[in-house]
């Protein structure tokens, strides 16, 4: 008994050997901040501190070149929210965000209940995806083509709607063009919704809807109980981008609605537009400081929109 306490208590003050979990952890220590500076640099240099001067921009008055800027408060905000072209540039912005957001949506989700249990459903997924691997510019000049209106040169769409009895359209009128370019959206980049959506449907376990099927519930109450909630944070992060690309959107707008001239009716402007017509200043004289103004509205808008979706889509997680 002695000696068995003896080699206990021995034990007990022999130096414990630190093994080779703590080496590791102090060696990725060491590795951290040689491998993060580089990456904390590009982001200073290249988003924090443009996003900084171009706030400070925005209380100035300034060209672009030449004199320096000269301070003048809020003005820029004062004059650009009484101007009718932010009005409309806002007003469709805000259409593309929520009016394309739900129609995008609303087909994304029909077309992952369609294709979870359809033969070859990979195959029409990736066609499904191409028309958002295609250059807006592009996409614009093809969409022009079938819509145009002309006598005697009538694009796709007119030409069909004669050919059944209608009367051609002007869809790429300043007062319609909206609502076209908001279609073309929702048609482009439905298929990369989906593909996100239905990466997120194939993590489910088959047995869940083998349960259901069983249950006799119906292919709605399937996708309201299974699919919805158990893709709920993939759905949330698919509003985060959808939100943003559909506050940058300018191209597509551009080619479309453009005369052929320099930019688009103030009807189907979009803050982007705005912020492109203030820069050049294809009224006149360049006022970067009202560009800058409206580029901080913007950063504001996708903040508080992006805040208030997370807010909105925030639920538990759901282990399975």
């Amino acid at each position: 008994m002695a000696a068995r306490t003896v080699e206990v208590a021995r034990f007990a003050k022999a130096p414990r050997a630190t093994g080779t979990r703590g080496g590791h952890l102090s060696r990725k220590r060491r590795l951290f901040w040689p491998f993060m500076v580089p990456a904390l640099v590009l982001y200073l240099a290249f988003l924090v501190l443009p996003t900084i001067a171009t706030v400070v921009l925005s209380f100035t008055s300034w060209a672009g070149a030449g004199d320096t800027p000269k301070a003048n408060g809020v003005k820029n905000y004062v004059q650009m929210w009484k101007s009718d072209s932010f009005q409309y540039s806002f007003h469709n912005t805000l259409i593309y965000v929520f009016v394309g957001g739900i129609g995008t949506f609303l087909l994304a989700f029909l077309f992952t209940m369609v294709l979870r249990d359809m033969r070859g459903g990979k195959v029409i997924r990736a066609i499904l995806f191409f028309p958002n691997i295609v250059a807006p510019v592009a996409l614009g000049m093809f969409l022009g083509f079938v819509f145009k209106y002309q006598p005697g040169k009538q694009g796709l769409a007119n030409y069909l709607l004669e050919h059944v009895g209608a009367s051609a359209a002007k869809f790429l009128a300043p007062q319609n063009v909206t609502w076209v370019v908001t279609a073309s959206i929702i048609w482009a980049s439905s298929g990369f919704f989906i593909t996100i959506l239905m990466a997120a449907v194939d993590r489910i376990p088959p047995y869940l809807y083998e349960d259901a099927d069983l249950a006799g519930a119906s292919p709605w109450q399937k996708f309201r109980n299974i699919t919805l909630p158990l893709t709920w944070d993939v759905v949330g992060v698919a509003g985060v981008l959808w939100t943003i690309n559909a506050l940058k959107i300018f191209e597509l707008v551009f080619v479309l609605a453009g005369p052929g001239t320099y930019s688009p009716p103030n009807q189907a402007w979009t803050l982007g537009i705005y912020v492109f017509d203030r820069t050049f200043g294809s009224n006149g004289t360049p006022d970067f400081g009202a560009a800058c103004a409206c580029a901080v509205a913007m950063i504001a808008l996708v903040s508080v929109l992006v805040l208030l979706l997370r807010r909105l889509m925030r639920r538990d997680a759901i282990q399975f």
